[in-house]
């Protein structure tokens, strides 16, 4: 999976929205131009073989990662750096 050059902020700031329960991958596509396997990707390089085991498995059990999937929308918490 190519990934774009990112300054060291840049990627932490994507792992800390990944790692947010509330935070959309589509969110992070809006603010950074990263699609999910993308994100994906970049965690898998930048963690540990067990820290990345762990968020797999906690990602793919919410249902707020995917905007398709949430049952609300608007009306919750939204971070003052997140653009979307």
């Amino acid at each position: 999976m190519k990934l774009p050059n990112l300054d060291s902020e840049t990627i932490n700031r994507i792992i800390e929205m990944a790692w947010e329960d509330r935070t959309s991958f589509d969110a992070i596509e809006a603010q950074f131009g990263l699609l999910e396997k993308q994100v994906i990707a970049l965690m898998r390089r930048e963690m540990k073989e067990s820290s990345f085991k762990m968020w797999r498995e906690r990602v793919t059990k919410r249902n707020t990662k995917h905007l398709s999937k949430r049952e609300f929308i608007a009306g919750r918490f939204k971070s003052h750096n997140q653009k979307t």
